[in-house]
């Protein structure tokens, strides 16, 4: 809440600067007032993200990689598919379901973790 009024206040005090140096000044006016705004944006986020317990680095970072297993599916799918296909269509849908659900398996484990 405090901080609501911190912003709050800013702008107002952004807003009267404005008026009283006029436009000649407007330009770094805005700037002034972006950047204080991206810090306040910055420090909620990074509160946010600490109460809950979570590191402030984006999932990209994460070693842990859904493309090997897919990687792999494709490299397993392949050869599994000329030995399925002697099967008929049976075996097809067997293989290939099977190998889905893997991946989503896979998928889900890896989006369960920290």
């Amino acid at each position: 809440m405090q901080q609501e009024r911190d912003v709050r206040d800013e702008l107002r005090a952004t807003i009267d600067a404005r008026r009283d140096l006029g436009p000649d000044y407007e330009s770094a006016l805005v700037d002034s007032l972006a950047d204080r705004l991206d810090a306040t944006i910055t420090a909620r986020v990074e509160a946010e993200l600490k109460r809950r317990g979570k590191e402030g680095k984006p999932k990209g970072d994460n070693p842990r990689s859904i493309v090997p297993v897919a990687l792999g599916s494709m490299a397993i799918g392949i050869p599994l598919t000329a030995i399925a296909s002697q099967a008929g269509t049976a075996g097809l849908i067997i293989a290939w379901l099977s190998i889905v659900l893997i991946n989503i398996a896979a998928a889900g484990a890896l989006m369960r973790r920290p």
